[in-house]
């Protein structure tokens, strides 16, 4: 089994867009596309499916409130209560209105931090880890489309990928 794959770098992403849109008319499989930033409709012309990021944002705000309410009735009700501008000491319930900016920087604290830590860990990006950018340039200006080869159909994708409009097109043997 080979492990070829075919790159096909170019040089906007107008034609980047009309590329994918041809080769998926094919039913051929795009591994991955390098970009030097992020192009609007590129995963739905790839036919990737929608994240579920939101729905892990929710949550770890929900997280968040109820670590907030938890914190603030143990700390200002139960531990240590104080009588604060006359507010009765008793009842978080009464005291809640005070406590909202608390509930409100809580929630947004939680979900910042626990996406942060979810987005790295969802792409793989650790601390120290090297970059797997298989060209400088898509850093900088170029797009790259990286589709395997499978049953020699090397000489089928690249006459493709040259109907579509990519500068270069290289056969790199992947390890």
């Amino acid at each position: 089994m080979s492990n070829k794959v075919i790159h096909a770098l170019y040089n906007d992403d107008d034609i980047l867009m009309d590329a994918v849109k041809k080769v998926k008319e094919k039913h051929i499989h795009i591994d991955e596309i390098f970009t030097p930033f992020p192009v609007h409709g590129l995963d739905k012309a790839m036919g990737l499916a929608p994240t579920r990021l939101a729905v892990t944002a929710f949550m770890y705000g929900l997280v968040g409130l109820g670590f907030s309410i938890w914190m603030t009735n143990y700390m200002m009700i139960q531990d240590w209560p104080q009588d604060i501008g006359g507010k009765p000491n008793f009842s978080w319930f009464l005291n809640m209105p005070a406590f909202v900016p608390i509930m409100f920087e809580m929630t947004i604290f939680f979900a910042a931090h626990f996406m942060v830590i979810t987005f790295y860990m969802r792409s793989r990006i650790w601390p120290f880890k090297s970059a797997e950018n298989p060209d400088v340039r898509t850093t900088d200006d170029h797009f790259l489309m990286e589709i395997s080869i499978h049953n020699n159909n090397e000489e089928e994708l690249t006459s493709l990928l040259n109907e579509t409009g990519a500068v270069e097109i290289n056969v790199i043997e992947k390890h």
